[in-house]
């Protein structure tokens, strides 16, 4: 069967391979009825696993649990930001937020941190972040700084799946992703236990690349002696990079907008970014652009909130009214504006981030 690594860094593009191979759920339309937030409403979210559970709470206002976390591997992206956007719309609906700084998992499975003490320096700076769009002290936490119940819970969880489990949905792993998986699945599941939210549904948001996770924890719950909801998941679009073919990732900043990036770092990447422009000025005004295979549009299609404006960068492209350049200087220009406000925010939450790692 074939894998799919979350730790790599090609995105992925066959999403019907995907539906068909691994039993994913195609987004009820529906539910996305339902649900007002451009995520759903433009389609960034495709698929799940059990997510009517959660779409059932969220309309009866009965109490779910929100949980997600990002491994402090780098400074956050857009990429990330989606994470803590969709985050915030659960957590706007009565959500119970567990919202994991995973500093021990970068550590474990990320070769170029090379120490607890440089992952707990970046989980600063992501913490200082997430802060900054919006959560509170209280959805944060920070895995190096858990409960003893939480660590004797994820060493729980070792002796509930084997090797051989691991290689059939992973393949080859070394002992520090295994270290670091046991700290996801706990940080998904130790929110039922009955001393932090107790039994009830919980939705994690997800790329496709990390369903590897979610099947492991789905199959895990079952074998606990616990009672537990089995997790429920979305999936987004894949949000790639801004060069053809790549995921955006904190090991290759020209594939990504980092929420630290400068003005001018901006302007460098969305200048050199991808783009669906023709080969001249004159072809694209006679049979337009196609925003379709754009980078530069699918930055616009997942954190532009305003519809109209959307729609206007769209068709515009399409018909060959606007060229590729000032198409990309309209893109700079909100990014900036927007940059530079979260930036000041998260300065002036540093040292509330310092305190939640470091204590």
């Amino acid at each position: 069967m074939p894998k799919i690594d979350p730790w790599g860094s090609a995105a992925i593009t066959d999403y019907e391979h995907v539906f068909r191979e691994f039993g994913l759920g195609k987004f009820p339309e529906s539910v996305r009825k339902q649900l007002k937030h451009r995520f759903f409403q433009r389609n960034i979210i495709i698929a799940h696993r059990e997510f009517e559970k959660v779409a059932e709470r969220i309309k009866q206002k009965k109490p779910f649990i929100n949980i997600t976390g990002i491994a402090s591997s780098g400074p956050y992206h857009l990429g990330h930001k989606v994470d803590i956007d969709l985050f915030l719309f659960f957590k706007e609906h009565g959500a119970k937020n567990y919202f994991c700084v995973c500093d021990l998992d970068a550590y474990s499975s990320r070769e170029k941190i090379k120490t607890v003490q440089q992952a707990k320096e970046i989980a600063v700076q992501n913490a200082a972040d997430a802060l900054a769009l919006g959560l509170s002290e209280k959805d944060i936490r920070v895995q190096s700084g858990r409960e003893k119940e939480y660590y004797g819970f994820a060493f729980e969880l070792g002796k509930k799946i084997t090797a051989s489990t691991f290689e059939a949905i992973y393949g080859h792993l070394d002992l520090g992703k295994v270290s670091a998986n046991l700290l996801q699945y706990a940080d998904i599941l130790h929110c039922q236990l009955p001393s932090y939210s107790g039994k009830m549904p919980s939705v994690t948001g997800i790329g496709l690349d990390q369903d590897p996770h979610a099947r492991a924890v789905r199959d895990l719950v079952k074998r606990l002696p616990y009672e537990m909801e089995v997790p429920s998941f979305i999936y987004f679009r894949h949000q790639s990079g801004l060069k053809e073919g790549s995921k955006m990732s904190s090991s290759d900043p020209d594939t990504a907008i980092f929420l630290s990036d400068s003005q001018a770092d901006v302007k460098r990447k969305i200048g050199n970014c991808f783009t669906g422009g023709r080969n001249t000025a004159e072809e694209q005004r006679r049979a337009g652009g196609r925003p379709e295979i754009c980078k530069k549009y699918e930055i616009d299609l997942f954190h532009l909130e305003s519809d109209a404006k959307l729609r206007g960068i769209f068709e515009k492209c399409k018909s060959g009214k606007r060229l590729c350049g000032e198409c990309k200087q309209l893109t700079i220009e909100y990014l900036n504006g927007f940059l530079q406000q979260h930036q000041a925010k998260a300065k002036k939450n540093l040292g509330k981030a310092r305190k939640l790692v470091f204590g």
